[in-house]
C-alpha cells in the first residue's frame, strides 16, 4: 500500500486531522484491511465458494479462548426459510433474510455441562455469571477472527445484536439446548456493488485511548466533531442525519429503548443459567 493509499485508509476511520498520528506508525497489509472494514447490508445473491464455511470457522477456532474452555458454538444458517424466521426476530433487517448464509453465535455452557454428567464429575462452577461472560467473549473474539478472514476473501459481514431482542424464539428454531444463548448473529455473503457501504467513522482515539489511568475529561470537545463527522457519513449513505450523540443517548434512554433485551436476565434464568 502507498502512503497516499495509507493515509486515505485512516483518514477514512478518523478524518483529516486525527489520522496523521496513525499514518506514522507501523504499518502492513493486516492494518489496512482491519481500517477497511464496514458494515455490509446489500448483498448479492450468489452462493459462497465451496469450503468457505469451513475454513472461516478454523479461523475462527484459531482465536483466543479463556483457559481453553472453548465455551462457543455456531449454527450456519442457510435456508432461506429459516433466515427469513431470523429476520422477523431481529426486527424485520431485510439483509438477514438476503445473505446467502447467517451464522448465529453462541456462548454454550452446554457441552461442559453434559461433560461433567458423562464423567460423574460436578460442574457447580457452570451456574455463575463468569461463565456466561467466558462464553459470550469467547464467542465474539472467535466471531472477529471470521469476520476479518471473511472480508480478506472480498466478503461482507454485518453482525447482528437483534437476536437478543427474543432469545427463547431464536434457540426454538435453531434446537438450541439449556445453557447455550444466542449472543449475535453474523451475515455473510458477496456485498452488492450497486448499493456500496462506506468506511463508517469512529469516534477519535483521545477519546478512548487513556494512558496508565482513566480521564474521563478526554471527551470533552470531540463528541460534536465526531456528530459533524458522523452526519456527513450518514448524508453520503442515504441515512438520517442524526450524528451520534442523540442516536446513542436515544439507545439506552431505558428499558423501552432495548427491543425487549430488558428481560435478559429473567430469559437467561429460563434458559438454564445460573448467574450467581
Amino acid at each position: 500500500m502507498s502512503g497516499t493509499e495509507r493515509q486515505d485508509a485512516v483518514t477514512a476511520r478518523y478524518g483529516e486531522e486525527a489520522a496523521r498520528a496513525v499514518a506514522e506508525g507501523p504499518w502492513n497489509d493486516v492494518i489496512a484491511a482491519l481500517l477497511a472494514h464496514r458494515t455490509v447490508r446489500a448483498f448479492r445473491p450468489d452462493p459462497l465458494p465451496e469450503g468457505t464455511l469451513e475454513t472461516l470457522v478454523a479461523a475462527a477456532q484459531s482465536a483466543a479462548s479463556s483457559s481453553n474452555l472453548q465455551t462457543w458454538s455456531v449454527v450456519a444458517v442457510e435456508d432461506p426459510a429459516t433466515r427469513k424466521r431470523l429476520s422477523g426476530i431481529a426486527g424485520g433487517q431485510r439483509h438477514v433474510a438476503e445473505a446467502p448464509l447467517v451464522l448465529v453465535w453462541l456462548a454454550d455452557l452446554s457441552r461442559l455441562d453434559a461433560l461433567g454428567r458423562d464423567r460423574g464429575k460436578p460442574t457447580d462452577g457452570l451456574d455463575y455469571l463468569e461463565m456466561l461472560m467466558v462464553g459470550v467473549v469467547d464467542a465474539a473474539l472467535a466471531a472477529q477472527n471470521a469476520a476479518v478472514a471473511l472480508e480478506s476473501l472480498g466478503l461482507g459481514t454485518v453482525y447482528i445484536g437483534a437476536l437478543r431482542n427474543d432469545p427463547e424464539a431464536v434457540a426454538a428454531l435453531l434446537g438450541l439446548p439449556p445453557n447455550v444463548l444466542a449472543v449475535f448473529g453474523l451475515c455473510v455473503g458477496h456485498p452488492d456493488p450497486a448499493r456500496p457501504a462506506a468506511v463508517k467513522p469512529r469516534l477519535p482515539q483521545g477519546v478512548v485511548l487513556h494512558r496508565g489511568r482513566y480521564d474521563p475529561a478526554l471527551a470533552d470537545g470531540a463528541v460534536a466533531a465526531y456528530d459533524a463527522a458522523m452526519r456527513d457519513f450518514q448524508a453520503g449513505q442515504g441515512m438520517p442525519q442524526v450524528g451520534w450523540s442523540d442516536a446513542a443517548l436515544d439507545r439506552v434512554r431505558g428499558p423501552g429503548s432495548l427491543s425487549g433485551r430488558d428481560r435478559l436476565r429473567e430469559i437467561l434464568e429460563r434458559r438454564g443459567f445460573g448467574l450467581k
